[in-house]
C-alpha cells in the first residue's frame, strides 16, 4: 500500500511537472529573437553600450541553437535542459569577460529561472 502511495505520488508529481513545462510563460530575456533578448537583458542587467555591442554576436550564435532545441519535439524536457545547459556553459567564458562578476551571477539566475522557452525553473535549477 506505501509503495502504491508513492508511486501515484511520483507520477502525479511527473504530471504537474509535464503540465508546467507545456503552459508555463516564457520568462523575461529567454526568447531566442536575439535583439529582443539583448533588450530584455539590457534592462535586466543593466548593460552599458559597450557590453550590447559585445553581447550581439554572442546571442545571435546561441539563438538558433536554442531555437532548434525548443522546437525538437523528439527531446524529452530533461535533455533539452541539458542541451541547454551546455550551449549556456559554451558561451559562459566570453560572457565573463564581457559582464561584471554581479552582471555574470544576475544572468545564471535569470538563466536558471527560465529553462527551455523559459519554463521548468526547479529542475533546470538542480541541474546547474
Amino acid at each position: 500500500m506505501q509503495t502504491m502511495k508513492k508511486h501515484f505520488t511520483l507520477l502525479t508529481s511527473a504530471a504537474c511537472f509535464f503540465a508546467f513545462l507545456t503552459f508555463a510563460p516564457a520568462a523575461p530575456g529567454q526568447t531566442s529573437d536575439p535583439a529582443a533578448k539583448l533588450q530584455a537583458l539590457s534592462q535586466q542587467l543593466k548593460l552599458t553600450p559597450q557590453q550590447k555591442i559585445q553581447m550581439l554576436p554572442i546571442l545571435k550564435e546561441e539563438g538558433p541553437k536554442i531555437e532548434a532545441i525548443k522546437n525538437n519535439t523528439s527531446l524529452p524536457p530533461m535533455q533539452k535542459m541539458k542541451q541547454l545547459r551546455a550551449i549556456h556553459n559554451e558561451s559562459a567564458p566570453r560572457l565573463q569577460k564581457i559582464l561584471s562578476p554581479a552582471q555574470y551571477q544576475q544572468l545564471q539566475t535569470i538563466r536558471q529561472q527560465g529553462a527551455p522557452s523559459g519554463r521548468a525553473t526547479t529542475a533546470y535549477a538542480a541541474l546547474r
